[in-house]
């Protein structure tokens, strides 16, 4: 009988394991998401918090793609997300503009901030086939590439009447978030410690769809 118990033991503990791993779906193999929209719903956001004021930077022009097995995530997980850095608003004109400036970001010269797969630290499974990751990427802003690590919420939605709303095919839905300090990216402005924060926190909330063509983002409520 001990060892009919450890037996199930072990299948249980092999089947959570198995589960932590990938989305509890009736697809296999790999799937390739791509994270263009057109109507601008999938945002980045970057927020820095100062003396003086709070300052929310938004760009919706997000672009990239994630690829991975649906049911290892963990081992084949790969992707990269991009704005444009002119794409940045404030919600003030004149700051932005000298958002886009050498002092700051420079965006004449280095058009694009990116975050780059590269591995998987930790995942786990969390309700209503979502899985929740710490990922290991490569960040680049200002012509600086760093490594940076990332909180991260997965969501698979099989297509569905309902899903078809926002995008056709089956979706991924992507939550992220991670600090960074602005100096590690070559900006020093005197205003940094007063006006703007060291520390920046960035966030991104996208949905990619798996349709072969990068989904035009025309299908609305």
């Amino acid at each position: 009988m001990l060892i009919v118990y450890k037996m199930l033991f072990i299948s249980l503990l092999l089947i959570t394991i198995s589960q932590a791993q990938g989305f509890s779906i009736n697809k296999s193999g790999k799937q390739t998401f791509h994270f263009k929209d057109e109507m601008g719903r999938n945002q980045a956001t970057f927020f820095s918090h100062a003396p003086f004021e709070d300052i929310t930077g938004l760009s919706s022009d997000v672009s990239g793609w994630v690829s991975f097995d649906v049911h290892d995530v963990k081992n084949t997980l790969s992707g990269e997300v991009s704005i444009k850095t002119t794409s940045i608003k404030t919600g003030i004109e004149n700051r932005d503009e000298h958002l886009k400036t050498s002092e700051w970001l420079n965006a004449e010269e280095y058009p694009n901030i990116s975050f780059v797969i590269k591995e998987i630290e930790a995942i786990s499974n969390g309700e209503d086939n979502k899985l929740r990751l710490t990922i290991l990427g490569d960040f680049t802003v200002r012509g600086v590439t760093k490594q940076e690590y990332s909180d991260v919420t997965m969501e698979y939605l099989e297509e569905s009447e309902l899903t078809k709303i926002r995008m056709p095919g089956d979706l991924i839905g992507v939550k992220a978030k991670f600090n960074i300090n602005l100096s590690d990216y070559g900006v020093r402005h005197m205003l940094i410690g007063k006006r703007v924060s060291e520390e920046v926190e960035i966030k991104a909330n996208i949905i990619g769809t798996n349709t072969l063509d990068e989904p035009q983002g025309l299908i609305s409520k």
